[in-house]
């Protein structure tokens, strides 16, 4: 069984990778003392840069290899945002419900509602990047939110090959096609 170490605060997206390599022989873990360590510093102009950021700094910590990612909500009315400020979108102290109140708000009135789901996967072996892996799902913002299931923008979110919100799908039909199951799937196939 091969271990690969994961540099996540989201208890939602754990569960998630987790779920992808289920049917795998690879074991994913919190990278032991996780917590303990300083945060890394995000403050790359895209998903990918962010993703790299952040396995690099947690990578040298691993002794193996470890994966980061970078994810969020990119809305076409609103130029891409909040795109990598989606867990901060409403500032250093958002919540999930916070972000989305401002989304709604900010798309009060909007017709276009379109907007995807973005995911990076930086793998990492100590210091060294040994592949980057993406994803992405379409779908357009709800005027309120619909399901409990999910985290983050995910009752916001409708998917049309659902024909449902992301928060209303269950968990593995989330990950059946979201952008973060794409990127992980991606990654644990390189392996």
């Amino acid at each position: 069984m091969t271990r690969l170490y994961c540099a996540t605060g989201n208890a939602g997206k754990l569960r998630e990778f987790r779920m992808a390599a289920d049917s795998t022989r690879i074991e994913i873990e919190l990278l032991p003392g996780y917590k303990q360590l300083p945060p890394a510093v995000e403050d790359g102009a895209t998903f990918e840069e962010n993703a790299i950021k952040k396995a690099l700094h947690y990578g040298r910590h691993s002794g193996g290899l470890l994966f980061a990612d970078d994810s969020g909500l990119e809305v076409e009315a609103l130029g891409g945002a909040p795109g990598v400020y989606s867990a901060r979108f409403s500032g250093p102290r958002a919540t999930d419900d916070s972000n989305n109140r401002l989304l709604l708000g900010q798309l009060h009135g909007t017709a276009n509602r379109k907007a995807r789901f973005v995911c990076a996967i930086a793998l990492v072996e100590c210091e060294r990047v040994v592949g980057v892996f993406h994803g992405a799902v379409d779908g357009m913002i709800l005027d309120e939110p619909r399901g409990l299931g999910g985290f983050g923008y995910d009752p916001l979110f409708y998917c049309p090959a659902f024909g449902c919100t992301f928060g209303e799908a269950t968990g593995e039909q989330k990950f059946s096609l979201s952008h973060r199951g794409q990127a992980v799937r991606a990654m644990l196939a390189s392996l």
